[in-house]
């Protein structure tokens, strides 16, 4: 699957890490996707809202279905978010550009996208 079908496809997004500080990535890329037409579920255990949704401490809490699990977390937390988003059952994983873990490419779900 392409990133454009991934794009085309998933419309719910899970963004780990996501922060309501206007200096970080998170906030901005969320937004804009958000714009574009995308559900996104906040998930940070330090923010109660992100752009008016209520943000969740892990994915596990998160109550709804995830299709998309994008990592705004440093490299050595991929693990633990690789593993929530399979017990979760998300379509994709989206690391964002220098954010790699070598054992969470070989993770069994779908597409892990970076």
């Amino acid at each position: 699957m392409t990133i454009k079908e991934i794009l085309e496809n998933y419309k719910t997004i899970a963004v780990v890490g996501l922060s309501s500080s206007p200096w970080r990535a998170s906030l901005g890329v969320s937004k804009y996707m958000k714009a574009s037409g995308y559900r996104i579920i906040p998930v940070n255990p330090n923010e109660q809202e992100v752009l008016g949704e209520k943000s969740y401490p892990t994915l596990d809490d998160v109550p709804d279905p995830i299709e998309i699990v994008n990592v705004f977390r440093r490299s050595e937390f991929v693990p633990e978010v690789v593993e929530a988003a399979i017990r979760r059952q998300a379509k994709v994983i989206w690391m964002q550009e220098s954010v790699i873990h070598e054992g969470a490419l070989n993770a069994p779900a779908q597409q892990v996208w970076k």
